[in-house]
């Protein structure tokens, strides 16, 4: 019997020997470069499948991660005077901002950062900790060229700058009330600025970039959008008056020890402002400086009592009305007239005088009586008419209507205040304004500001008639006498070569508890040349505390000295004549009577 014998381990069928041990090295290699290539291809199928079932979601995450669009700066408008010359320009600056997420990782060279951009190395420390959060944080805003390139240079992960513009203002303090300044973002803030904003501020372009994993930009894609600078504004202001116009009126304010003063200065013809100037005033270039009274217009802001530079329309009410002719005569004796329990005063016993006597001695009692022998409903209506109590049209910033009540509200005595320039308030601008229709013949202008570019075209100047010619010609007649006359309060007024009218005023301050009794405005608005009105100016000097605060002291040089140079510079002809013309009463006047409360 045979006994089956056993493979022996390891031998196989044929015989041969099997090996135990690993695979050999060829194999392994195979095995792995088999699983290389079924990964390969599942890969290539998975994305053969998101290719085409997810491409465009895909796509857009890409371009999310990668693709930004970031804004390109727009230049604001240049302003200028109505010659061409710049009154406010951007000029190229940059910033630099940190993302404090990356700028963390060189938390130790801050101090050589903070060195660089003039910053406390402790108080940068904390800033950025405080944000490290956050992805945007400026360091430093408006830094010239030179500052940013040092602190790019120091080469610093999350550290960057970005180009932005700087407003300049090369007047200075003698155009920061009319132009105005903006903040740090370029938005208008006070004056032009602010006013004509949606014309200067340009808008802002836009363009697709690459950026590297560290969100830096390192190519541009397209460009989504250009920027568009902002427009010129040309205005009517004479940079060369308003310079000269503001040196008059900063040296006044110191002789006299004044608190501020304002300027303004009108063509009659037009209404185009060719200077308006104040003091205190403020440096536009110096942000720190930008605040604070100093920097508010007072010439359109600030409302006082006007005085005795009302009469002229407390007359030319009546003249109007009828209620006295240029010829009448008014007493005035003895110096005082009393309405119910109050009593109106004159400086002196001015005995009877004819209604231009009244203007050019500056009567309160005579124009008292003439107020009160008007109808209150056309006293009301020509100080309306001249633009008490309404805005100019000049979009100035922050324009005060001023006060004027309705007529309904005038007692006698209310009547015969209004008459004398209390019981309303006004600005430097509408005082102006008023004294154009004395100018151009009964005809009020809108005022402007603004002037056509160089191209444009000028539009004719808006014009309503609120008094008869024949009633201007009156006043004005009247008003030169004020200047010309050798009694005449606003003899300082006067201009070699030129007539001149105009009209002194000294008003007491009103507190909330009254009027003080030794503190005044001193005030003058008239006209030249009277053969022909051009320019009208308007001068107010708040609460001088020297030895002189009439008007005629204080505010007529400042007048002489402004008119002569708007004249001159716009080279208007001498008046023909300079002879006064006469004020003798006739004795047919009509009696104006008394007129008692």
């Amino acid at each position: 019997m045979r006994i089956p014998q056993s493979k022996p381990p390891g031998v196989g069928v044929e015989g041969f020997a099997r090996p135990t041990g690993p695979l050999p090295l060829r194999w392994r290699v195979r095995l792995v470069m088999g699983a290389l290539a079924l990964s390969g291809v599942a890969l290539l199928g998975k994305a053969l499948y998101l290719q085409m079932n997810q491409g465009d979601f895909l796509r857009d995450e890409g371009a999310s991660r990668h693709v930004g669009t970031v804004n390109s700066h727009a230049p604001r408008g240049v302003i200028r005077d109505r010659h061409g010359t710049v009154l406010a320009m951007s000029t190229a600056i940059e910033s630099v901002w940190v993302d404090p997420r990356e700028a963390i990782r060189a938390r130790s060279r801050w101090p050589e950062l903070a060195a660089v951009l003039g910053l406390d190395a402790s108080g940068l420390d904390r800033k950025l900790m405080e944000r490290a959060g956050r992805s945007f944080v400026y360091l430093r805003r408006h830094l010239d060229p030179e500052t940013a390139a040092r602190a790019r240079a120091l080469a610093l992960p999350g550290v960057y700058s970005e180009r932005e513009f700087r407003r300049y203002y090369p007047e200075g303090e003698v155009a920061a009330h009319v132009v105005g300044f903006t903040n740090i973002d370029g938005a208008g803030q006070e004056g032009v600025e602010v006013a004509y904003d949606s014309v200067l501020r340009g808008v802002p372009g836009a363009k697709q970039v690459i950026r590297d994993r560290l969100g830096r930009s390192v190519e541009d894609v397209q460009n989504v959008r250009s920027p568009l600078p902002g427009q010129d504004v040309y205005l009517t202001v004479d940079v060369r008056l308003q310079s000269l116009a503001y040196r008059a009126l900063k040296a006044a304010v110191a002789r006299h020890q004044a608190a501020a003063g304002s300027v303004v200065v009108i063509d009659a013809r037009t209404g185009e402002i060719h200077a308006m100037v104040n003091q205190p005033s403020y440096n536009p270039n110096d942000p720190g400086k930008r605040t604070g009274p100093e920097t508010r217009n007072r010439a359109v802001t600030d409302v006082f009592e006007p005085g005795s530079t009302v009469k002229p329309f407390a007359v030319m009410a009546a003249l109007e009305s009828g209620a006295v002719q240029p010829q009448s005569v008014v007493e005035t004796s003895p110096g005082r007239l009393r309405i119910g329990r109050n009593v109106v005063r004159d400086r002196r016993d001015l005995g009877p005088l004819d209604v231009g006597g009244v203007i050019r001695l500056s009567s309160n009692v005579g124009v008292s009586r003439i107020a009160l022998a008007t109808p209150p409903e056309r006293l009301w209506d020509a100080y309306a008419g001249v633009g008490f109590g309404s805005a100019s049209g000049s979009r100035a910033v922050g324009e005060s209507s001023g006060v004027l009540k309705r007529s309904r509200q005038f007692g006698k005595f209310e009547r015969a205040t209004l008459s004398y320039g209390y019981g309303l308030a006004v600005t430097a601008l509408q005082l102006a304004r008023a004294y154009t229709v004395i100018a151009n013949g009964g005809e009020r202008v809108d005022l402007r500001l603004e002037r056509g570019g160089p191209r444009a075209g000028e539009s004719p100047p808006v014009t309503r008639r609120v008094m008869s010619a024949a009633t201007a010609r009156s006043v004005l007649a009247m008003l030169e006498a004020v200047v010309e006359a050798k009694d005449g309060t606003g003899r300082r007024a006067r201009v070699r070569g030129y007539r001149v009218a105009g009209k002194t005023g000294t008003s007491r301050k009103a507190t909330a508890g009254g009027y003080e009794k030794r503190r005044y405005l001193s005030l003058f608005a008239g006209l030249a040349p009277v053969s022909a009105p051009r320019f009208v100016v308007a001068v107010v000097v708040d609460d001088p505390r020297g030895k002189k605060y009439y008007g005629g002291e204080v505010a007529a040089p400042v007048f002489r000295i402004v008119m002569s140079d708007a004249l001159r510079l716009n080279a208007v002809p001498p008046d023909s004549s300079t002879t006064p013309p006469r004020n003798a009463a006739s004795e047919n006047y009509a009696l104006v009577r008394d007129s008692r409360g």
